[in-house]
């Protein structure tokens, strides 16, 4: 169930752990799991009435804001209760790392897409002899040339029916269009909110 107000808290099941109920805290776009951290009903309604991330310390037993020391916020995106009414899902566009550590997720466990931007971003910076990668990045007209001989590819196999060349022509395309798109400074998560936008 998606929650959107304070009153349909009350289907949720505070009393089974004390209180408080397990926060499972999710990149809205990439689905990164990003942290796990406990909620009050009060900060749930704080969550709801101000659009970001509100959690219970268990450790400090007071309310506690995201990002209100650190600047990195997490603007709630959707609330949702799982099927027995005690664990939420919040799905959120966070400002900056959410990790106390300073690192982006307390898992660091990224699904493949962001996992591969990620990847990639490392290479533009670092440079590395042998990258591949790299080697893209440093040439445009290299680039360009891949990304369009991989459409080629993909529309070929497309055509012939060939279900695993397809597959894998289509990881290649996709490859080649994050490298495209992060020479022009677009990530994927930039690419992500605008296949979002299409949604109906």
């Amino acid at each position: 169930m998606i929650l959107t107000t304070a009153d349909q808290l009350d289907s949720l099941d505070f009393a089974k752990a004390g209180g408080i109920l397990p926060v499972v805290t999710q990149h809205a776009r990439t689905g990164e799991v990003l942290m796990l951290a406990f909620a009050t009903r009060e900060a749930l309604e704080h969550t709801l009435s101000f659009g970001e991330m509100w959690y219970w310390s268990r450790s400090r037993g007071e309310l506690w804001k995201k990002g209100a020391t650190s600047g990195h916020t997490q603007k709630l995106v959707s609330l949702h209760a799982d099927c027995d009414s005690d664990s939420v899902l919040a799905r959120v566009l966070p400002s900056g790392p959410s990790c106390h550590t300073n690192a982006y997720s307390c898992f660091d466990a990224p699904p493949v897409l962001a996992a591969l931007a990620q990847l990639i971003a490392e290479r533009a910076i670092e440079q590395p002899v042998n990258s591949y990668t790299a080697r893209l990045l440093g040439d445009r007209n290299l680039r360009l040339k891949k990304l369009g001989e991989e459409a080629t590819e993909l529309a070929l196999a497309c055509a012939d029916n060939d279900a695993g060349r397809v597959a894998q022509e289509a990881a290649d395309l996709v490859y080649h269009t994050l490298v495209a798109c992060s020479a022009v400074g677009v990530d994927a998560d930039g690419i992500l909110a605008a296949l979002e936008a299409r949604l109906p």
